[in-house]
Formats: C-alpha cells, sequence, structure tokens
C-alpha cells in the first residue's frame, strides 16, 4: 500500500511539471502575445539607444508585435540594468546596453545584479572600434612614438576617461599594461568634455570611438595614432591599427548587447536571436551603420555568446584587481 501511496504521489509531481512544462511551452510558442519592452540604461541619443531602437523598429515589423525602447540612465548603467535583472523571465522586458554591463561589477563595490547568474544572453548586436586621439600639441606622430614619448615620461602622460571603468578607461589601462609604459587616468563627467580638454592640450591622449572622433579629426582638432580593432575603420582607411603600428596583438571594442532575465525560455533566446541576427544582416543596414563607424553583428548563437560574456566578465574582472582600478 505504501508502495502504491509513493508511486501516486512521484506521478503527481511528474504530471505538475508536465503541466508547468507544456505551460511555458505554450507561451514561448505564441511569443510575443503583447509589446517587448528594451530597456536602455543610458540616456538617449548615444550609440547604444540608436542602435536598439534601429533593432526594435526593425522587430516591431518582423514579430508583428510593437517593440518599445525604455532609456533609464544613471552611472554606470546600473538601475536599468537592476531593472530588468528583476523583471520576469518572460521575454517582454529584456535590456539593450553596451560593454559597461560586463565591467561595472568589476570595478562598482555594489552594481546590485550579477552578470552572469542574474541574465541570460541573446546576442551581441554591434561592435565600435575606438581610436587614439591625442592633442594636436604633442609630439607623437605615431603610435611607435607615442611608446617612446610615455616610457621618457613614466606617469606623467595624461589621458581622458569618462568615469571609472568606463571603455576609454578600460582601453587605456590594457593600451598601458601591453606597451609596457605608466599613464595617468583624469576621469570626466562625460565624452564630450573629455574631448575638449584633449583638444585644448590639458590632457594629452584619449581614446574614443571612432564615429564621434570623426568630426574632430578630419577639422585636425584631434590627431589619430591608432583603430583599436584589428582591421582598419571604413571612416579612415588610411589610419593604421594599433596593432600593426607598433602594438602587436592590440585589440579592444565598445560593444552593444541584448540580455533577457535567468530563465528566460530558450525557445525565447532563439526567437529573438534569430530575428535580430537577420536585421544586422541586412545588406542596406549594415552599410548605413559601417559609414557611421559602427559594425552591426550578431553572435553566431545565445550558448556562444553566454561562453563570450563569462569570458568577458572574468577578464575585466582580473585587469580591474591588476591595475587597481575601483570606482570612489
Amino acid at each position: 500500500m505504501q508502495n502504491h501511496s509513493r508511486t501516486a504521489a512521484a506521478l503527481g509531481v511528474m504530471l505538475a511539471a508536465s503541466v508547468v512544462s507544456a505551460a511555458a511551452f505554450s507561451q514561448s510558442a505564441a511569443y510575443p502575445a503583447r509589446v517587448v519592452k528594451f530597456v536602455v540604461p543610458v540616456a538617449a541619443g548615444g550609440t547604444v539607444d540608436i542602435v536598439a531602437r534601429t533593432i526594435a523598429q526593425r522587430l516591431s515589423e518582423s514579430l508583428g508585435q510593437q517593440v518599445i525602447v525604455e532609456n533609464r540612465p544613471s552611472a554606470s548603467s546600473l538601475v536599468g540594468t537592476q531593472v530588468v535583472a528583476k523583471s520576469p523571465p518572460d521575454g517582454y522586458t529584456l535590456l539593450a546596453t553596451s560593454t559597461t554591463f560586463l565591467s561595472a561589477p568589476a570595478v562598482v563595490k555594489d552594481p546590485g545584479y550579477d552578470p552572469v547568474r542574474d541574465f541570460a544572453p541573446i546576442t551581441l548586436t554591434c561592435r565600435v572600434p575606438m581610436v587614439l586621439d591625442v592633442s594636436p600639441n604633442l609630439p607623437a606622430r605615431s603610435i611607435k612614438e607615442f611608446i617612446a614619448l610615455a616610457k621618457t615620461r613614466p606617469g606623467e602622460i595624461t589621458y581622458a576617461a569618462s568615469g571609472v571603468g568606463s571603455t576609454g578607461h578600460i582601453a587605456g589601462e590594457l593600451f598601458a599594461r601591453q606597451a609596457g609604459i605608466k599613464m595617468l587616468a583624469i576621469q570626466y563627467k562625460g565624452n564630450a568634455q573629455s574631448i575638449v580638454e584633449v583638444i585644448g592640450g590639458q590632457v594629452a591622449m584619449m581614446f574614443d570611438q571612432v564615429g564621434t572622433s570623426a568630426p574632430y579629426i578630419r577639422a585636425g582638432k584631434l590627431r589619430p595614432l591608432g583603430i583599436t580593432s584589428k582591421k582598419r575603420s571604413q571612416l579612415f582607411p588610411d589610419l593604421p591599427t594599433i596593432d600593426e603600428a607598433g602594438l602587436p596583438g592590440y585589440e579592444d571594442y565598445t560593444i552593444n548587447v541584448l540580455l533577457a532575465p535567468a530563465g528566460t525560455p530558450k525557445e525565447i533566446l532563439t526567437r529573438m536571436h534569430a530575428e535580430v541576427a537577420k536585421i544586422a544582416a541586412t545588406p542596406e543596414l549594415h552599410k548605413r551603420f559601417l559609414d557611421q563607424g559602427i559594425e552591426l553583428i550578431a553572435s553566431p548563437s545565445p550558448d556562444e555568446f553566454s561562453a563570450y560574456v563569462k569570458s568577458e566578465v572574468a577578464r575585466y574582472a582580473k585587469l580591474a584587481k591588476d591595475a587597481s582600478i575601483k570606482a570612489e
């Protein structure tokens, strides 16, 4: 009799599990049945926002449901990121963000989220190479000359960054460590102020997205020494990469990513990945963004992107520890 009771209980658990599984599958199969929201944890107008809005518009057309963008700007993108981390894992609230998502936990004492535990990665959406800009009055005119100059003035060469752990700060630390030089990071509240200070010569150099720097480079207000990607930029085909100009192996990008709350059904992740991949590969759209220095690109799969996220989080954690990078 006792065995029959155990068997019945086991069957009951299995039946309940199958009902839940069937419900989840049904929900995934019908996805999306209502409006999908992209939370963008930065202000409107920048690369993250522009790319997110473009993808949202195209997704609205392909999915047959409206995809909207909600900006939740804050320091280190923390507020918007935390909102998505705590949202239901049903695919209706997603995070469209940047490299900061991966680096902030390494430098912020209490970011309020774990990039690996609290999120289900969907895909990369774009990557943007940066350019090493120097003030026009700096004597260095190449990467080799800049490194040689920095070695004669250890700790004196300054570079501008838009906050501790920002993409420009990380790029500078990577460059300094790989080149075997010491530089002094000067932190500003925003990128616009950083550019003004480098142009004016108050700061020697900065790493900036190539599209943002382009107008100042063309006007002769900034002198570019190299691109951070392994391939030359379409915007400045005559400008060498840092890798080929004197620091072999150097590579760094600003990336944009799309993620869901942890626990989101795999069917939804796979569907969204496939849709974004189609958008990123659209020839007209791809060319339009390349002309702005932005490469639309999707990861091969959510699983591959998940592995990438884990490796990058570990890389930033090591860099922050080795370079003693910590936000106040």
